[in-house]
């Protein structure tokens, strides 16, 4: 009888879930974080927040950091709804960035915000106005 290849057999086994997540993920997890503050921010949104919730808010904030220049101007001109599910307003993934950093330990926000504080930096660097409309406000609400 002839030998299957390895991954034949693989193909054929049932996938494997995690028992926390159901669904596969849809959103890549954030490149640059120790399994350490990875682990706090799955802790964390298990507990708090929807699982892989986090990973989508940086990769929305990683998008209008590094995505096309029109994304600014359709900000601009574009209408928000204000619900947090659309996804019209980006101050709401960064709102949610912001929420992240503060509950999580000191060392694992550390991580994260290194991460955030470079993709603001760009997003402030590619917008040539940002309007401040109070000093107590962060920057990213209703700014674009």
């Amino acid at each position: 009888m002839a030998r299957r290849r390895p991954s034949a057999v693989r193909d054929t086994l049932p996938l494997r879930r995690s028992r926390y997540s159901p669904r596969p993920r849809l959103y890549p997890p954030i490149n640059g974080l120790s399994g350490a503050c990875t682990a706090h921010i799955r802790r964390l949104e298990r507990l708090r927040f929807w699982p892989g919730e986090t990973d989508r808010a940086f990769w929305h904030w990683a998008a209008l950091a590094h995505g096309p220049l029109r994304a600014f101007t359709d900000l601009l001109s574009s209408t928000r709804c204000g619900t947090r599910e659309c996804g019209c307003d980006p101050g709401y993934f960064r709102d949610h960035l912001e929420e992240v950093l503060h509950a999580l330990p000191r060392k694992s926000a550390r991580e994260l915000r290194a991460l955030v504080r470079a993709l603001d930096a760009t997003i402030l660097e590619r917008a040539k106005v940002i309007s401040a409309a109070s000093p107590d406000l962060p920057w990213w609400r209703d700014q674009f």
